[in-house]
């Protein structure tokens, strides 16, 4: 895995957690029409991959979250969540990392159901739900050798230097919260011209 001569200069930003805004100045006109859409990332996915969407579950069990995940969360520091790692998939083309995590106290009563997903999309639920509310968008560009970057790329080939992503709190019932992390990959398609040119398998 290469890494920058800027970061490579610069060792302890790789160790820093990514920076999570809710503006960024320096945004790529082709990142913001999907790091800013307000709808279901798993409807517009279908629409852009017909036929050849789905789920490909990469981790999901009992762990202790980061520490700005945490305070995202307004948890304690030693505290755990279920978390659930998976790629949105266009046929064999990763498009989206995914990153949930999702408190205790979030999975009682009608939250139960989100540890039993399998390899149904979360957005599915949570988009159909109207006593679901999702709170502001941040988004971050996370570099090599951060480790929500490296969890992006596990297993694939040739990660790029920087990519950019959201998060946001989704609350059940306006008091239970969770965080739903997106990382839009390489082969996802940003203008109608890569769409026509990569297609769906």
């Amino acid at each position: 895995m290469r890494i920058s001569a800027l970061h490579a200069d610069c060792p302890e930003l790789l160790s820093q957690p990514p920076s999570w805004f809710p503006r960024v100045r320096a945004l790529p006109l082709e990142w913001a029409d999907w790091l800013f859409d307000p709808g279901s990332l798993t409807q517009r996915l279908r629409r852009k991959c017909p036929n050849h969407f789905c789920v490909h579950v990469l981790h999901q069990g009992w762990a202790r979250p980061t520490l700005d995940e945490t305070r995202a969360l307004g948890l304690r520091s030693n505290a755990w969540a279920w978390i659930r790692e998976v790629r949105l998939m266009c046929g064999e083309q990763p498009w989206v990392f995914a990153r949930t995590l999702i408190p205790p106290a979030t999975l009682r009563g009608r939250g139960r159901r989100l540890i039993h997903l399998g390899n149904r999309p979360l957005g599915q639920v949570l988009f159909a739900d109207p006593r679901i509310r999702r709170g502001p968008v941040e988004i971050a560009r996370l570099v090599v050798g951060q480790k929500l970057h490296r969890r992006a790329f596990i297993g694939l080939v040739e990660p790029p230097d920087a990519i950019w992503g959201r998060r946001s709190i989704f609350w059940i019932d306006g008091h239970h919260p969770l965080l739903v992390c997106e990382i839009f990959l390489p082969a996802l398609p940003v203008s109608p011209t890569l769409v026509n040119r990569i297609g769906c398998p």
